[in-house]
């Protein structure tokens, strides 16, 4: 299975890097995972402009990359799930892309597009925590459905 998480993100060494790459170490036994982060001029300039064009910037930015694969947004007014539930989203699929947004969201017509809408939970939380949290419910996910005791 190939997973990607697609995100507005400029690309920046972080703290949480030795998270992330030992939780995709985890996963890798499951599925290969890439991160792909993007931010283009256009989103920069949008940001100056206003919410809606910012918006409107993700959607030019993350739309080629909804090509082929079981697409999940995230976004918070999006489904709340429990590890189960998420787990069934990983069961059975060639290739998953997870989208992250910008600071101002998404549109709704991107979220229209996406074959599921879910949330991490009610709280705001930065881009490289979620990220984080992610990966870690990708592995929880993963370990749930080979009956792997990590979930216990």
């Amino acid at each position: 299975m190939k997973i990607d998480i697609v995100s507005i993100a400029k690309k920046e060494r972080s703290t949480y890097d030795p998270l992330y790459k030992e939780l995709t170490k985890m996963i890798s036994r499951f599925a290969k995972v890439q991160d792909i982060e993007i931010f283009p001029k256009d989103v920069a300039k949008s940001h100056t402009i206003s919410p809606e064009a910012s918006k409107q910037a993700y959607t030019r930015a993350l739309e080629p990359y909804m090509d082929n694969g079981f697409c999940i947004s995230l976004h918070p007014d999006g489904k709340l799930i429990d590890s189960f539930e998420f787990s069934k989203l990983l069961n059975d699929r060639m290739s998953i892309k997870f989208f992250v947004g910008g600071a101002y969201g998404f549109e709704d017509s991107f979220l229209k597009k996406s074959d599921a809408v879910i949330s991490l939970g009610n709280i705001t939380m930065s881009h490289k925590i979620a990220k984080a949290v992610l990966l870690e419910q990708i592995y929880r996910g993963f370990s749930i459905l080979s009956n792997h005791p990590y979930h216990k």
